[in-house]
């Protein structure tokens, strides 16, 4: 399978939104990565659910909805209504997070978890095979435009044994400082998704710098 690219919208320009939505409609990304932040769970506030709304309009491909906030399962709905194909939530914020996965699925979308930089791939062992999804943070999660932690390199690798020695079909996402170098290396660690904002939205040409790490 080749890479799988999501182009996070936290870092497009919001007066320009439906110029950079017919981008990645038109460029060799596969999904649109949605950063949701309460101000809480993150020291951030992003999108709600009107923006999610006027996205899922305009967008030819899933919506990749990653919940950094409080409480998911109370707007599990919500995100299946405003659109997303594919919710993931952190594994930080989920008491009950097997129960937080089947909501996922039974509300129709795909099944993430997320894990903090500081979190270790082992406290999946008992859910990885419910999971669509693993989202593995390379930075800390709240703000785009952060450096690499590089040990998600190694914790790609973890979570890939894990989902092979459980039998999962999970595909394993990395979201923070992705660039074509780091890019490079998360995919040799046995990267499925990349998820990459201002290195995207940043460049030159958006649409060129997507299809360099699609060919990754």
């Amino acid at each position: 399978m080749s890479i799988l690219i999501s182009p996070s919208v936290l870092s497009c320009d919001f007066a320009n939104m439906q110029r950079d939505v017919e981008m990645i409609n038109n460029s060799a990304a596969d999904w649109f990565h949605v950063d949701v932040m309460d101000g809480v769970f993150v020291p951030n506030i992003s999108f709600g659910f009107p923006v999610i709304h006027a996205l899922s309009k305009h967008a030819t491909k899933p919506l990749d909805v990653h919940l950094m906030i409080q409480n998911p399962d109370q707007y599990i709905q919500e995100f299946k209504d405003a659109g997303a194909a594919i919710l993931t939530v952190h594994y930080e914020a989920c008491t009950h997070l097997h129960r937080t996965i089947q909501a996922i699925k039974a509300a129709g979308m795909k099944a993430g978890v997320a894990l903090n930089p500081h979190t270790p791939v082992d406290v999946l062992q008992d859910v990885v095979e419910d999971l669509d999804l693993v989202l593995i943070m390379s930075v800390n999660p709240g703000f785009g435009g952060q450096k690499f932690i590089k040990n998600a390199i190694l914790k790609v690798e973890l979570v890939k044994n894990l989902i092979h020695m459980k039998g999962s079909h999970a595909l394993v996402e990395v979201d923070g400082g992705v660039n074509l170098e780091t890019g490079k290396e998360l995919v040799k660690a046995g990267a499925d998704v990349l998820v990459a904002g201002s290195f995207v939205f940043n460049a030159e040409n958006p649409s060129d710098t997507i299809a360099a790490l699609k060919g990754l």
